[in-house]
C-alpha cells in the first residue's frame, strides 16, 4: 500500500507473538490513531476549519501525534509541553511546524500538569480562534481506536482475550476495548497505573522516580471510564523498568516504559489465566527512554521473582506492586471532588 501521508503509515501497529498466551501490539506512536480521527471528525463536523490552530498539553506522545495530524490536514499546531518532552521530540515538532513551549521545570508532576493546563487557558484567552483539543477530556479521542479493534479482531487467534495497557488518558485502552466488546463482551481489560496517580486512587503513594509518563495522572481525566476495567495494577518505576528491560532482552522489542509495565503485568495475568490470550499494548518505541531506562539495565530486577500484592481496595495497596479486581465498577462517588 502507498500511503498518502507518513502519519497513515506510522499509525499501523505490528502484532508480535511473545509467548503462546501473549501477543504484543506494537506501535510507533499509538496516539496517531487518536489524533488523526479526532482532527478528521472535527473538520467534518465543522467544529474547526482548515488552517485553524489546534492546541493542547502533552508529555510527548500526543504532541507528536497532533503535530502529524495537523501536518496531514493543513492545520496549525501549538503544544504546551511537559518538562519530560525530550530534545529529539521537540525538534521534530518544530520542524513539522508546531510552536512549542515548555512549562518551567518542577519535581512535582501535579504542579507540572496544572501549569500546563493553566498555560493552555492563557494561550486561548489571547487566541480565541484556537481550538483546545482536550485529549484528557474530549471523548472524540476514542474514535480512532475502532480501526485498531478491527485489525486485532481480524488477526489475533480466536481465544478469550485480555487487553493489558497503561490507563493514561483512558482513550486508548477504553476506546479499544469498547469496540472489541461490541463483538465479544467477555473481553477483559487490565489497566496499569503508576503510584502517585489519582485516576485509581494511588495519589498518596510517593514513587521517588515520579509518575511514569503517559500512564498516570496527578489531575482528574474525564476520558477515563472506570467501568471498562476488570482489574488494575499499580507499579513503581523499578518494576516498570524491569519489565521494559526484560522485553528487550527476551523478545528483542525496544519499547517505552509503559509497554514494559504492561508486559510485566501481562506476564502475571497470563500465569493466573492461562486459558486467555493477553494482548499487550506497546504504545511507543524506546527512544525517549534510553538514558532513564535502558541505560540502567544493570539495575533491573529478575521478572521471574516479582509478583504483586493482591488487595481488596485502593486503600490497601502497597508499593512496589499491587493489583486489585476492579470488576467494571464506576468511579467511586466523591473521588473526582476529593482530588480536584
Amino acid at each position: 500500500m502507498i500511503h498518502p501521508h507518513i502519519a497513515d503509515a506510522l499509525k499501523i501497529p505490528d502484532l508480535v507473538r511473545l509467548t503462546d498466551g501473549m501477543v504484543l501490539v506494537r506501535f510507533e506512536s499509538m496516539k496517531i490513531y487518536s489524533a488523526l480521527a479526532a482532527v478528521r471528525h472535527l473538520l467534518a463536523r465543522g467544529t474547526v476549519r482548515p488552517g485553524q490552530t489546534l492546541v493542547d498539553s502533552s508529555s510527548g506522545i500526543y504532541a507528536y501525534a497532533l503535530a502529524l495530524a495537523c501536518h496531514r490536514y493543513g492545520m496549525r499546531c501549538h503544544i504546551v509541553a511537559s518538562t519530560t518532552v525530550d530534545a529529539t521530540t521537540r525538534a521534530q515538532l518544530e520542524i513539522l511546524g508546531a510552536t512549542v513551549e515548555q512549562v518551567r521545570p518542577s519535581r512535582n508532576l501535579k504542579l507540572d500538569q496544572e501549569l500546563r493546563v493553566r498555560r493552555v487557558r492563557e494561550f486561548l484567552a489571547g487566541r480565541p480562534d484556537a481550538h483546545w483539543m482536550r485529549q484528557y477530556h474530549d471523548d472524540v479521542h476514542y474514535l480512532g481506536y475502532r480501526e485498531v479493534a478491527d485489525l486485532i479482531a481480524a488477526h489475533v487467534p480466536d481465544r478469550p482475550l485480555t487487553v493489558v495497557g497503561g490507563v493514561g488518558s483512558g482513550a486508548s485502552t477504553g476506546g479499544l476495548v469498547e469496540h472489541l466488546r461490541r463483538r465479544d463482551p467477555s473481553v477483559r481489560l487490565v489497566g496499569v497505573q503508576p503510584f502517585g496517580s489519582v485516576t485509581f486512587g494511588s495519589q498518596d503513594h510517593h514513587d521517588p522516580e515520579a509518575i511514569i509518563a503517559g500512564i498516570g495522572s496527578s489531575i482528574v481525566f474525564d476520558n477515563v471510564r472506570h467501568h471498562l476495567y476488570d482489574a488494575i495494577h499499580w507499579m513503581d518505576f523499578t518494576h516498570a523498568m524491569s519489565g521494559t528491560v526484560a522485553l528487550l532482552r527476551d523478545h528483542a522489542v525496544f519499547a517505552g516504559l509503559s509497554t514494559g509495565a504492561a508486559y510485566l503485568t501481562a506476564t502475571h495475568e497470563a500465569r493466573r489465566h492461562p486459558d486467555r490470550l493477553h494482548l499487550v499494548i506497546g504504545a511507543d518505541t524506546g527512544h525517549r527512554y534510553v538514558e532513564r531506562v535502558h541505560a540502567r539495565h544493570a539495575e533491573a530486577l529478575d521478572p521471574a521473582a516479582l509478583k504483586p500484592v493482591e488487595v481488596g481496595s485502593p486503600e490497601e495497596m502497597a508499593m512496589p506492586w499491587s493489583t486489585m479486581a476492579w470488576n467494571r465498577n464506576p468511579c467511586p462517588a466523591g473521588w473526582k471532588e476529593s482530588v480536584a
